[in-house]
């Protein structure tokens, strides 16, 4: 990126500018909530002015080209093959309640100035006429915040254009409409008022109640309009109606349930004078409350206030108008890219697919290291009771690599994230590389597919299974439950050398002495996570092989399901193996249930900005990434003279006691080992 243009140019080309634009609404003042506002979904991708002859525009992975823009402090310009990292635009309108909320929420734009990775560049736009206006408010809000929060130096990453979007010149504006938007994060959300007398409707913007939170949507239907104050209190006179709400005085949820006992077909919460659309959410237990009814906010506006007070009929109807996109992106391959679903309006979002740029430009350093690569699936079609199947030859002296890891990644029918199957389902790798032995379909990995996003790769480290691959021809079967919509799977058995299992050992002649596995002994397995879990499993008895040196506890553990105490997708579960009665090792899924507990994980890999409730933690997984194995060096737990016997027996638990749900228990998935070095 580069400043091509002085600044003392840049005054004389604001002033011919404003001369010619028209001018803009006036913002919303700060909140100082930590209310991010309502939203939905950001689905978002850009790629060069050259479009292939099989594509009638611009799709996601194709190669972005140049550009400049001219912004508040000189000219942006991006040039493929540079040197540079992601590029994330984003093209503001002030007829969007979202984004109006995103700008005016400080927990919002905090969030920008303190979590954007320093390698990440963002162009901001204005797709409104009053785009002048629009960029200097943007890049006031920010140094604001930037300033107050000692991240004075993110603000040289930050570009603002005072140019309308229809005016760049570029292949941005092509994109941006081409891609366009149908969720409710970035299509234009309306009421519609209409009353006797008045010649055309009032259409004003509105936010949407968050998703995760009031799940029931607005229909086509028209209803009446009813005011009933602050909503603190039932008010009989909505049964049937829209509740007419202002702001403040108690919690949103207390609204929205009051109107809801008062039988209101939905609720309308305007906001005060001056102030900005606010997200709309629950709080803490008031959660667990589940509420039947849409909700929206909106400014207050006087025609329909005044008609309420002098008691004339108003209704009011809910309109959806497609919008351009308003974020899209290019990594740091120069590639064109999505941007996701923004489940509210914060900028965190930007944050979380700038955070998994950075993981996806990590992992193909990796993948360029000397590795033994053997090609297993090339997109190849995984559905249905089959999955995906194929046999593979392992070539000769795979004994040389102490190091296996499998490249997996997952892609969708088309380009765009939209033809991407929806929910997220448990994806399992089975071998089976000699069809009587004991190992045959063991499962080797397993991942969880993103939902409605195509992007996951991910690279996981299953050295200890490589006795799994007793044969030099083995069978490996990739699939999900067979109701799941088609994905298309690749994978890469990737065997290279490393130290990891260097054992602490010397030899004689003073080199450390690296082990390797050579026996995996299968455990336990899960099941249903009810009030019989634990009495499935018995102690095991087990000796340790002679020559044995090490030994390591292995396990691939994911708690799945919802039953009253919402087990095990989103509740603390522990699971533990205990050993000759005395050594209690533990797995605990700490994190299960917490708001942000994969988002947290976009670092290392889980898919950011998907479709549905994808940041909270979970029973072990997150939407959109691989589970890592669970692995413990166990051997000063046994006995390994091979003379004696040692015991195991597993056993899970929910807060710290045997699950007993007294409706629609969760289940776990397990494979467990252990596994014999030497």
């Amino acid at each position: 990126m580069a400043l091509l243009c002085t600044k003392l140019s840049m005054f004389w080309c604001l002033i011919a500018l404003t001369a010619h634009v028209i001018k803009g609404e006036r913002k919303a003042k700060l909140t100082e909530e930590d209310e991010a506002c309502d939203s939905q979904q950001n689905t978002i991708s850009l790629r060069s002015s050259k479009t292939s002859s099989s594509s009638s525009g611009p799709e996601p992975g194709d190669p972005a080209a140049a550009f400049t823009v001219r912004t508040l402090d000189g000219e942006f310009a991006f040039k493929p093959g540079a040197l540079q990292g992601p590029v994330i635009i984003h093209a503001f309108t002030n007829k969007s309640g979202f984004l109006e909320c995103m700008w005016s929420s400080e927990s919002s734009l905090t969030s920008l100035v303190q979590d954007l990775p320093e390698s990440t560049q963002v162009l901001f736009l204005s797709l409104d006429d009053s785009a002048v206006t629009d960029a200097l408010w943007m890049r006031e809000q920010l140094q604001r915040v930037a300033l107050h929060s000692g991240k004075k130096e993110v603000l040289s990453r930050l570009h603002f254009s005072p140019l309308p979007v229809f005016t760049l010149g570029n292949w941005i504006p092509s994109v941006l409409y081409y891609w366009g938007c149908s969720s409710r994060s970035c299509v234009l959300t309306q009421a519609v008022f209409t009353s006797e007398g008045w010649n055309l409707p009032i259409i004003i913007k509105r936010l949407d109640a968050r998703y995760d939170w009031l799940m029931t949507k607005w229909g086509p239907k028209s209803h009446q309009l009813v005011d009933a104050d602050d909503g603190c209190d039932p008010s009989p006179a909505v049964a049937g109606a829209v509740a007419w709400v202002s702001e403040g005085n108690c919690s949103f949820f207390t609204k929205v349930e009051n109107m809801a006992k008062s039988n209101a077909s939905g609720v309308l919460v305007y906001a005060l004078p001056g102030n900005p659309l606010q997200d709309m959410n629950c709080v803490g237990d008031d959660c667990n409350t589940t509420l039947n009814i849409p909700a929206s906010m909106v400014h207050l506006e006087p025609s329909v206030a005044q008609a309420l007070q002098s008691g004339q009929l108003v209704y009011v109807t809910f309109q959806i108008t497609p919008s351009p996109s308003f974020f899209l992106s290019i990594d740091q391959q120069g590639a064109l890219a999505e941007m996701g679903w923004f489940l509210y309006p914060s900028f965190s979002f930007i944050n979380w697919q700038a955070q998994w740029f950075d993981f996806y430009a990590d992992l193909q350093t990796k993948l360029q290291k000397p590795a033994k690569v053997i090609s297993v699936f090339d997109k190849v079609l995984m559905q249905g009771e089959k999955g995906a199947v194929a046999t593979v030859d392992l070539p000769l002296g795979l004994l040389d690599y102490d190091l296996l890891e499998l490249d997996a990644s997952l892609s969708c029918p088309g380009r765009r994230d939209s033809t991407c199957a929806h929910w997220d389902h448990t994806v399992q790798l089975f071998v089976c590389c000699d069809h009587t032995g004991p190992y045959c379909n063991t499962e080797l990995g397993r991942w969880i597919t993103a939902f409605r996003r195509g992007i996951g790769r991910w690279l996981t480290d299953v050295s200890p299974l490589r006795p799994l691959l007793d044969s030099n021809k083995c069978t490996l079967t990739m699939k999900t439950v067979p109701w799941a919509m088609p994905w298309f799977v690749s994978l890469n058995l990737r065997f290279s050398v490393s130290n990891q299992t260097a054992s602490g050992n010397f030899t004689d002649d003073g080199d450390e002495e690296k082990l390797n596995p050579f026996r995996v002994m299968p455990l336990y397995s899960g099941g249903t996570f009810d009030k019989n879990y634990n009495k499935r499993f018995k102690p095991i008895k087990f000796s340790v092989p002679m020559s044995t040196k090490k030994v390591e506890l292995y396990a691939i553990i994911t708690a799945h399901g919802s039953d009253d105490n919402s087990c095990g997708e989103f509740c603390v579960t522990s699971h533990h193996f205990l050993f000759n009665a005395y050594y209690n090792n533990t797995l605990l899924f700490d994190s299960a249930g917490s708001p942000l507990g994969c988002a947290m994980r976009v670092k290392e890999g889980a898919v950011p900005n998907e479709h549905g409730t994808w940041l909270y933690g979970r029973g072990g997984w997150c939407d959109g990434l691989q589970v890592d194995p669970w692995r413990l060096d166990i051997t000063e737990q046994l006995d390994i003279s091979g003379s004696e016997s040692n015991t195991v027996v597993y056993f899970g638990l929910f807060n710290g006691t045997d699950p007993n749900p007294s409706k629609d228990p969760g289940y776990i998935i397990m494979s467990s080992f252990l596994v014999f070095y030497k």
